[in-house]
């Protein structure tokens, strides 16, 4: 009986250590494989889903458990930057983005991936010749790497190559059906004069991505170039009906509504946007420019104001400014004959005119506006 019950606790110990060894050889060895390839899956359904708050959150614990894994950071820098279209005040995702493909290009200069996603994130962040340059080098070590294809054919619309870009997203899109393909095609054909085409492509993008919220912005877009109203103030609904805070949408239903010609809507839309975004610029110039469409000129001057002082205050870069808040201001204290108002308008315009070396679109003659001038001089005259 001994023999026997030394022999069992003798396997017994065997089968610990073997199970022991296994767990720090193997298991250990590889502890995040698991956990990676499960957030990847997470990250892909929240994308799919229009969750992209969820989708950056697990492809960043799959980006830092292994940060050599290409998928990882596409997933990653891909839904910052379309997070960044989604609302007015999400723009510095694109740069955050950027400074992930950068890091990681530095790190891994050959990994064709990372590459491709460096040079997308580059193309949205406006860097359109350094990503041209980049992509070069991801296409000569793969041709038929799709993403590179995507990027090629939005770097050729943005320097107007657009028949190029066309052909590109085509050759992307026989490479990988996906969302990102389809969205090149929209945006070329947007570009070759054919918006309805470009709403087609965009459709496609959306099966399967039918939430995602930069996709139905840039279908609104479309169908007002095409002219179907119905359709864009349908898609901002549904915007709305997802994210019903976005301030975004609400301005593209004001600009929407005054083109429309539905003025009581457009003001409804604009004042919105400036109580859910007070220090939105933007919002406020649209306000102004209402209020001047309906000769509500005290209330126009004051938004438009509002619009110039938030822009200084902010240090927005001279050449996106809103020159019109400057302009259409002048216009308006010109018109209720404020003289000290629009002589204020007028310096600040010229000192950014002169600063940027911009084309003078507003030029008094050198005794300045007639309002200001005194009346004595205006009879001797």
């Amino acid at each position: 009986m001994l023999p026997l019950t030394l022999g069992f606790g003798l396997l017994v110990g065997v089968l610990a250590v073997s199970w022991y060894w296994i767990g720090e050889r193997w298991l250990q060895r590889n502890p995040t494989e698991p956990s990676i390839d499960l957030h990847l899956q997470n990250a892909a359904r929240a994308f799919s889903q229009g969750d992209l708050d969820a989708a950056i959150d697990h492809a960043q614990i799959a980006w830092g458990s292994s940060p050599t894994y290409g998928e990882a950071l596409i997933l990653l820098a891909r839904a910052l930057i379309y997070r960044s279209y989604e609302d007015y005040n999400q723009a510095s995702d694109r740069q955050t983005a950027l400074a992930l493909t950068t890091e990681a290009y530095e790190r891994m200069p050959t990994d064709v991936d990372i590459i491709a996603i460096h040079a997308f994130t580059l193309q949205a962040n406006g860097r359109t010749a350094d990503a041209e340059r980049v992509l070069s080098r991801a296409l000569t070590q793969n041709p038929n790497h799709a993403l590179s294809r995507v990027t090629r054919s939005l770097t050729h619309g943005a320097t107007g190559i657009h028949e190029q870009a066309r052909q590109e997203a085509l050759t992307a899109l026989t490479l990988s059906a996906d969302m990102d393909g389809y969205r090149a095609l929209a945006f070329s054909l947007s570009d070759l004069g054919n918006p309805a085409d470009a709403i087609r492509a965009i459709d496609q993008a959306l099966v399967g991505n039918d939430k995602l919220l930069a996709l139905l912005f840039e279908k609104a877009m479309f169908a007002i170039q095409a002219g179907y109203f119905d359709t864009a103030t349908a898609t901002y609904f549904r915007i709305l009906a997802f994210d019903p805070p976005n301030v975004k949408a609400r301005l593209r239903m004001c600009e929407l509504s005054s083109i429309l010609r539905e003025a009581d809507t457009a003001l409804a839309y604009c004042q919105q946007v400036t109580e859910f975004a007070p220090t939105w610029a933007d919002g406020w110039y649209r306000l102004g420019r209402e209020h001047y469409l309906r000769g509500e000129f005290v209330a126009a001057k004051d938004a438009l104001n509002r619009c110039a002082m938030l822009q200084s205050l902010q240090n927005i870069p001279l050449g996106e400014r809103i020159l019109d808040c400057w302009i259409l201001q002048g216009e308006v204290a010109e018109l209720l004959g404020d003289c000290q108002a629009l002589l204020k308008a007028y310096d600040e315009y010229q000192t950014m005119t002169r600063t940027y070396r911009l084309h003078q679109t507003w030029v008094y003659p050198p005794e300045g506006p007639a309002i200001c001038l005194d009346p004595i001089e205006l009879e001797a005259g």
